[in-house]
């Protein structure tokens, strides 16, 4: 029989609407939905491949476990559980709590289970060896807004359609469709900008695909966008372009001007390889402009000043008046009430066993991971529990990362994949289809462009027995909190919900004082205890209906009722809801930036300059993202490999000459982590001195079973980051600017 569903898609951060034909439990094609008030009918070829995604042949759908002959077999649920429950009790009661890591992937985005059970899953392990994807991608922009607003999750983005001028630094929102930026149809949106007169300007050492539709583009030099930001401001200070601000507002304006004295124009322009009249004339037109963003990502957060660089960009934002504007950045409004923090961020609460890396936001650098594996001693991690992430590949020096996790006591992976990571696990506990499991944008809806809310119930029912997504993780943070395989995954729900409704009754001013707790639970609707959590969270929204009393508000059943969503509106000025600094105001020169500042400028002082050694065969390694591919998964599937989806070392010309490569030719990789062999693609795409590799590469390993990846397996570029060197205030790797030497392979 078929018949037609509606999702969002959860592949990227933008959230696109899908309109899916089904026929019985298969999709036999997936299209944009154009009834989407969010997306009105964009999609990309990822999009278009949910259902290949979702049907993909080697996908798990049983768990498996780990044999006495070492192979892994498929058991049942309850078997699976129980082995875990013995191999993390065991751990527990020989080694602590603390010898158990936590592990997630960038999936806690783009799922509902993760979000949802993340944190309590942290509490019952009573670990503080918690790691994420944020210290592999974009923690610098979380630490960068909590120090400027208190809130880590407070990231302004740019209302794009408002703009009349788009600045783009270290990243390719054409390609990623606005990461740390929910943007669908970006293409569009960039076109509506040059229609109304607005400009786009992209500053980046590759000429990438926007870069291409931009109406200026300035190559720069990778790992100096903090030196040309700083500059920037120094313009605006010493020729009277910085708007005035009002003390009562803003606080360390007198110290951050200081602070950019040094940082002139000429003083930078020979570090990031730009003329220092360009460099004024981009803060002049910044400033001139009616409306104005500044945006940057992921080639601006992986750098050794990724947090100082995220903080200038919004120091930007706010010297030319574009902080919480119509048409500059603003806060976006999430349609639930998770991620608003009450106290302002604070770093360093404790401190890594070996290294001794201070915590941010709760979790420690990937980078030191293996650190904390290998090195003997109290405390030493000898289980993890790996969850929706594939670090192999992921995560700087993922080779000796590899070697780690073999030699592990006990290691549990959620993951819908025997990929490079999960191969080490002794159980494996597979999610559900993608058409099985629900949709709810808990943390992109925060960095989303409009008010938009939208809920997709799943497309397809479970098998009987097996566990949703969310009931395999709430499994897990009951065994881990002593309670056993066999306890309710509901229960945990319910205790969540009565607990958020005692806190939201007890708290000072509570619009619900004196309502019965009983009386608004039972207002709560949805299939399961997982929905009523989420029409919980709806509720306590801002766009939520407050158990009554906003009669306009949004609640679960509202959302069920309008499956293309429902708009609430564009954008709002609302700084005064999400400032949570200890001033009060928006700090503009906090003290772990200051003492950043400093050896920023010790090092300008000293004339250093990344990759100057180039001339004797030196290199800078940047990464690229293609439309076709989301980390490595996607490699798996046919429709989302080949074409331009190749793993290939992008060099320019002039260095491809004096080095000796021929286009195609097979060239050596070398960096201080190791080295790898790897396909060459001369091209002036990327500058002089710049060579480019994707992320995500490497499969074909021993006990991996991703099969159609394995024919095409290309080379991990992890394999040359270096886990030692990190930003100092996020701990977030450098996979920006490595340093490495390129040479014809030897046969």
């Amino acid at each position: 029989m078929t018949r037609t569903a509606h999702r969002i898609c959860p592949l990227c951060e933008a959230s696109c609407g899908l309109t899916i034909e089904l026929d019985g439990d298969r999709a036999t094609r997936v299209r944009g939905n154009a009834a989407d008030v969010f997306s009105k009918g964009y999609v990309c070829p990822k999009g278009i491949a949910l259902g290949d995604l979702d049907q993909d042949p080697d996908r798990l759908r049983t768990p498996l476990l780990r044999q006495p002959d070492g192979s892994l077999a498929a058991v049942s649920w309850d078997e699976a559980f129980a082995a875990v429950e013995t191999g993390l009790n065991r751990v527990i009661a020989e080694h602590g709590r603390d010898a158990v890591a936590y592990f997630y992937g960038n999936p806690i985005v783009h799922t509902i289970a993760l979000p949802l059970y993340s944190r309590v899953l942290r509490e019952m392990l009573g670990s503080r060896n918690v790691f994420g994807a944020s210290t592999i991608d974009q923690m610098p922009k979380n630490v960068s807004c909590g120090l400027m607003f208190g809130d880590p999750w407070a990231v302004p983005v740019p209302d794009i359609d408002r703009t009349s001028h788009l600045l783009v630094i270290g990243a390719n929102p054409m390609v990623s469709h606005g990461s740390m930026w929910t943007v669908p149809d970006l293409p569009g949106r960039l076109r509506a900008l040059r229609a109304r007169g607005g400009r786009l300007v992209v500053v980046d050492p590759r000429r990438t695909r926007t870069a291409e539709v931009a109406d200026e583009y300035v190559p720069a030099r990778p790992g100096t966008d903090v030196h040309l930001l700083f500059a920037m401001v120094h313009t605006l200070f010493a020729e009277g372009l910085a708007v005035e601000l009002d003390e009562a507002g803003f606080a360390g304006l007198d110290q951050l001007r200081q602070a950019a004295g040094d940082f002139t124009p000429e003083a930078v322009s020979e570090v990031c390889g730009i003329a220092p009249g360009t460099i004024r004339k981009l803060a002049r037109d910044l400033a001139a402009a009616p409306t104005a963003a500044v945006y940057a990502r992921f080639g601006a957060c992986t750098t050794e000043f990724g947090t100082l660089t995220n903080y200038l960009v919004d120091v930007l934002n706010v010297l030319t008046g574009n902080l919480d504007r119509p048409g500059g950045v603003m806060f976006g409004e999430a349609q639930h009430n998770a991620l608003v923090a009450t106290e302002p961020l604070v770093l360093g609460r404790w401190h890594s066993r070996v290294r001794g890396l201070p915590e941010v936001v709760g979790e420690f650098p990937v980078a030191t991971l293996a650190d904390e594996i290998d090195t003997p001693g109290d405390g030493q991690v000898r289980a993890v529990l790996m969850v929706a992430s594939n670090p192999v590949l992921g995560a700087p020096n993922g080779e000796r990362l590899d070697r780690s996790l073999a030699g592990l006591d006990f290691m549990v992976a959620v993951d819908c994949y025997l990929n490079e990571t999960t191969r080490h696990a002794d159980v494996i506990l597979p999610p559900p289809r993608l058409l099985q499991t629900g949709h709810f944008d808990i943390v992109l809806s925060r960095m989303a462009v409009r008010r938009v809310a939208r809920y997709s119930p799943p497309a397809l029912p479970l098998e009987p027995g097996q566990p949703s997504e969310s009931a395999i993780l709430a499994k897990l943070a009951l065994i881990a909190g002593g309670f056993g395989a066999g306890a309710d995954p509901a229960a945990l729900d319910e205790m969540i919900i009565d607990r958020t409704l005692q806190a939201v009754l007890a708290a000072p001013g509570s619009p619900f004082a004196g309502r019965d707790p009983a009386e608004l639970k039972a207002m709560l609707t949805g299939a399961d205890s997982v929905e009523r959590r989420l029409d919980l969270m709806i509720r306590l929204s801002t766009l939520g209906d407050a158990f009554g009393l906003r009669p306009d508000g949004l609640n679960l059943a509202a959302l069920v009722a309008h499956p293309q969503g429902i708009d609430v509106g564009a954008l709002r000025p609302r700084l005064n809801e999400v400032l949570v600094t200890a001033s009060g105001k928006v700090e503009l020169y906090p003290e772990p930036v200051g003492s950043d500042v400093q050896r920023l400028a010790k090092r300008l002082l000293r004339g250093e300059v990344p990759g100057r050694d180039a001339a004797d065969g030196g290199l800078l390694l940047i990464g690229r993202r293609n439309l076709r591919s989301a980390n490595g998964w996607t490699h798996n599937v046919p429709a989302l490999s080949g074409g331009s989806n190749r793993c290939t070392l992008e060099i320019n010309p002039a260095d491809a000459g004096r080095l000796h490569i021929s286009p195609g030719q097979p060239v050596t990789v070398r960096s201080r982590a190791g080295s790898i062999e790897v396909t060459a693609d001369v091209t002036d795409r990327v500058a002089p001195g710049v060579v480019s590799l994707p992320h995500g590469w490497g499969h074909g390993r021993d006990g991996a079973r991703l099969r159609h990846a394995a024919k095409d397996p290309g080379a991990s570029a992890n394999a040359l980051t270096d886990e030692l060197v990190v930003d100092r205030l996020s701990g977030t790797a450098v996979f920006n600017a490595v340093p490495v030497r390129v040479t014809p392979a030897v046969a």
